[in-house]
């Protein structure tokens, strides 16, 4: 069997707080950002979630996130599309990847977003019951972020700034190849290889065809390497086009190591809750769940090295559960970084001011 080699190891949190003082879980999700630098982590994200208590806006967050931070890459996932306006998204983004000098990251999603009846009315206005959601908001964002010029060509406009063309500013050089597609079918992963995004994997996806997991994400990585082979254009060499495209598989991870009695007591009860759902497909679409992994460093190594779609990718997002204490968030951080990530192939990146940016697996 072909143990995984991973070269680039980021963690994914929730950013969570309590509703009565929201800036101390904010300020304990950028003190975690920090650690996580200073441990050596390639990457720091956090999920972007509406109505709930969390981070509501990645691009905020990882604006304030880039002036805590020096080298590590920073990343929000997944940016549902259905609820923004691509321009403006993108100027939001454009503008914190310019702050944190080139480091940011953007998983994005054109599913159904999340508490429609909820929010349609509110952003999307009238209407809102009879709209159908596509990938076109996903294109969009990533041609606003090469900052074409706008309008007619020679057109200019005049301000207070002077006289020039029309583009969205700031132009962050680069950010529009760091765009992670956060996929859960065949289709969503063929249009990511089709349109030359990176492809984000985590712990659930549709079960297409069969009730496992790792066979659906299997299926979902060919699609996406395959649709990325017929895009290329009539005598070019496959991988001249395929080089940048990336992909990320996420797990939620829970060593014990450097845990006290009760905290490891607290993660095994953490995973047994959740245990039933991996049991059998969720719902109409047939939700799989991944089972989350708790033990010591070397039980968590020999789980991910069976783990089949971890030979097929050569990043790793160590995925951290809602509700968690700082501590406890910074004990996992420390034990997977110390126990598992070097039996997965990872070094640790050499110090500087810019991240280190993993190399696709062929």
């Amino acid at each position: 069997m072909t143990a995984p080699t991973i070269r680039h190891i980021g963690f994914l949190t929730p950013g969570n707080y309590r509703d009565e003082d929201p800036l101390d879980g904010l300020e304990d999700t950028l003190r975690l950002f920090a650690l996580g630098e200073e441990l050596g982590f390639d990457s720091a994200w956090v999920r972007q979630r509406h109505l709930e208590p969390g981070i509501c806006s990645g691009a905020v967050f990882l604006a304030a996130a880039a002036q805590r931070t020096s080298r590590i890459a920073l990343g929000t996932a997944v940016i549902q599309m259905g609820y923004e306006n691509p321009f403006r998204l993108a100027e939001d983004l454009s503008m914190a990847d310019v702050l944190s000098r080139g480091r940011l990251n953007i998983g994005v999603s054109a599913s159904t977003p999340l508490y429609l009846d909820l929010l349609g009315p509110h952003i999307l206005g009238p209407g809102w019951e009879g709209r159908t959601f596509t990938h076109a908001p996903v294109a969009q964002l990533v041609e606003h972020l090469r900052s074409a010029f706008l309008g007619e060509a020679g057109r200019r406009i005049t301000s207070a700034a002077g006289s020039h063309r029309p583009r969205l500013r700031p132009h962050a050089a680069g950010l529009a190849d760091r765009v992670w597609y956060g996929a859960g079918s065949l289709g969503s992963a063929r249009w990511a290889g089709e349109n030359g995004l990176n492809l984000l994997l985590g712990s659930l996806t549709s079960g297409e065809g069969t009730d496992s997991l790792f066979e659906a994400q299997l299926a979902q990585i060919r699609a996406f390497r395959d649709a990325a082979v017929s895009a290329l254009p009539p005598g070019m060499i496959a991988p001249a086009r395929i080089a940048p495209a990336r992909i990320a598989l996420g797990r939620v991870v829970l060593p014990i190591d450097g845990a006290a009695a009760e905290t490891r007591r607290k993660y095994q009860d953490y995973v047994a809750s959740r245990h039933a759902r991996t049991l059998a497909p969720q719902g109409e679409r047939r939700t799989l769940f991944g089972r989350d992994i708790v033990g010591t460093g070397a039980e968590i190594l020999e789980a991910l090295r069976n783990d089949p779609v971890m030979r097929e990718v050569g990043e790793f997002r160590l995925e951290l559960p809602y509700g968690f204490e700082w501590h406890e968030y910074a004990q996992i951080l420390g034990d997977f970084i110390a126990h598992v990530a070097p039996g997965l192939g990872w070094g640790a990146p050499a110090a500087g001011p810019s991240p280190r940016m993993a190399e696709p697996v062929p």
